[in-house]
């Protein structure tokens, strides 16, 4: 599991931990991966999703990878002509080429198992667009059309692709907008009161939607965008 320090995916690696599962925590923060591995009875893995190297070898360390949750992320908040393309690659190079990354190292030894589960998170941000968050949600998009893509070359290797995506939950980088001021309390607001339950989401909600999408109840779903967004993402 990438960006399992915090937020979303710690409380992934609980609820998979939970039901049974051999937890690898991967992410850059290897002080907060030791931590949440440490509360999961789970493994610590120092992780660089940006780097095809370090997901290789993170999938190697594990021995036998069935289940690969994609849950690195961030975000660079601010109106779309007041950031720059540094900000755009570092976006990118996390939320989408992470997933690349870590599905390219994933996917040889599920092929030759003929199992794999692969979970990405996206975001409703990719479906919708977020303002003061265009090019998250440009890398969140990409995510959707690589989760269908993945789900079509995979199927006859009894390999199952999947994404959620999240709509505003309590998470460190939602939260984390408040340090942009005004602007960011806005983000927060409206992203907030465009839900039909007028809250933000938990992580744990998302955890249980994972636990689904990569249990052996999902065995007929794939390439499938699952929203968890109290419904702001309804069309």
């Amino acid at each position: 599991m990438t960006g399992a320090a915090s937020g979303i995916g710690a409380a992934i690696a609980a609820r998979l931990a939970a039901e049974g599962a051999e937890v690898w925590v991967g992410d850059i923060d290897t002080e907060g991966a030791q931590r949440v591995a440490g509360e999961v009875n789970g493994h610590a893995i120092e992780l660089d999703v940006t780097d095809l190297g370090s997901a290789n070898a993170a999938v190697e360390a594990t021995g036998t990878l069935d289940i690969l949750v994609n849950n690195a992320g961030t975000d660079e908040f601010g109106f779309f002509t007041c950031t720059t393309p540094e900000q755009w690659q570092k976006v990118i190079a996390i939320n989408l080429i992470g997933v690349l990354n870590c599905t390219h190292a994933a996917l040889p030894s599920m092929q030759q198992a003929k199992y794999g589960r692969i979970l990405s998170i996206s975001s409703e941000a990719g479906r919708v667009g977020s303002k003061g968050s265009a090019v998250y949600s440009a890398a969140k998009a990409g995510i959707v059309g690589f989760t269908k893509a993945i789900a079509r070359e995979n199927a006859r290797y009894g390999i199952i692709a999947n994404a959620i995506a999240p709509g505003p939950i309590e998470t460190p980088l939602l939260m984390g907008a408040k340090e942009f001021g005004e602007i960011g309390e806005k983000v927060i607001e409206t992203m907030k009161s465009s839900t039909q339950m007028g809250r933000l989401g938990q992580p744990d909600e998302v955890a249980a939607a994972a636990a689904f999408l990569v249990s052996d109840d999902a065995t007929y779903v794939t390439g499938e965008t699952l929203g968890v967004s109290g419904g702001l993402g309804m069309v």
